[in-house]
């Protein structure tokens, strides 16, 4: 990465230097996410493993009450906030950035308040109030792209070009974000691998994501144990974990720079390996 302004995402009294790729530990205290729904739901499950992440090298923890899984069914704001909220006060004092994973402008202003420094919005902050809701913090957000919502949006998506119509809608979501008096240093975008895309759209997006680089912020990528591995690979959802390392240290190769993932510890070594061989300061042997 050579512009300036991807090389930091300022996430309240975080400032993530994203010269070398971050790894987002997913926290999911959800009954029914897709992959490990159910598995954290207690406060105190997901405290553990939030901490068992940062363990495993997660530079940042993405904290979710509402799965946003093909055909999920909504979560009421209630509820969502009796998920996250006692994680995140748990969390308040860790060492690395907290996410709420959220749509709900509600969500986000009781998390932002109770310790976490950045919203993931599958939204991208279109809900009526989101975008002040973050603007009147010092918190970061990820803006991401859908098309339809978690209901219906694998049912039947369609695009006259992919490519143009993500990197279309992103833009103007930057716009609008920086218009709100969110600074760019704050913003980072997701292409939304998964959400309201076939397995070509996805390829299309993961093959070209340097492209998004233009937009002038940093790039995430969601793509740990999604059906579009599964679709690859023939593997279930359980067994797509050497899939998942494979997809982010593409997704890094292609210019982004914070991965979302699952399995922590493996794709940190993962990027080891890779940073090793790509650093400027290698050590050579002649």
């Amino acid at each position: 990465m050579t512009n300036d302004c991807l090389m930091l995402l300022h996430c309240g009294k975080f400032h993530l230097d994203l010269s070398r790729p971050k790894v987002m530990g997913i926290v999911n205290v959800t009954p029914d996410s897709f992959s490990d729904g159910g598995r954290h739901l207690s406060h105190a499950a997901a405290i553990a493993h939030a901490h068992r992440l940062i363990v495993e090298g997660a530079d940042m923890l993405d904290i979710g009450g509402e799965s946003t899984r093909p055909g999920a069914a909504a979560v009421g704001e209630q509820e969502e906030l009796e998920r996250v909220l006692p994680v995140i006060e748990g969390l308040r004092d860790i060492a690395v950035p907290i996410s709420i994973d959220t749509w709900k402008p509600a969500v986000m202003r009781a998390a932002l308040a109770a310790g976490a420094s950045m919203v993931n919005d599958i939204n991208a902050l279109q809900a009526p109030d989101a975008l002040e809701a973050v603007a009147e913090s010092d918190a970061a957000v990820c803006l991401m792209h859908k098309q339809g919502n978690p209901e219906n949006m694998q049912l039947a998506p369609r695009y006259a070009d992919v490519m143009d119509e993500v990197m279309s809608f992103l833009r103007l979501r930057v716009q609008a974000v920086q218009a709100a008096g969110i600074a760019r240093e704050r913003i980072a975008i997701d292409p939304g691998f998964g959400f309201g895309k076939t397995l070509e759209h996805n390829l299309a997006l993961l093959k070209n994501l340097r492209d998004f680089a233009a937009l002038g912020v940093p790039v995430l990528a969601g793509l740990s144990r999604k059906s579009m591995l599964g679709a690859i690979t023939g593997q279930d959802v359980d067994h797509r974990q050497t899939a998942s390392v494979a997809a982010a240290l593409i997704a890094v190769q292609r210019g982004a720079a914070i991965v979302r993932v699952h399995d922590v510890r493996e794709t940190v070594d993962a990027l080891k390996v890779w940073d090793a061989v790509n650093s400027e300061n290698h050590i050579s042997h002649g």
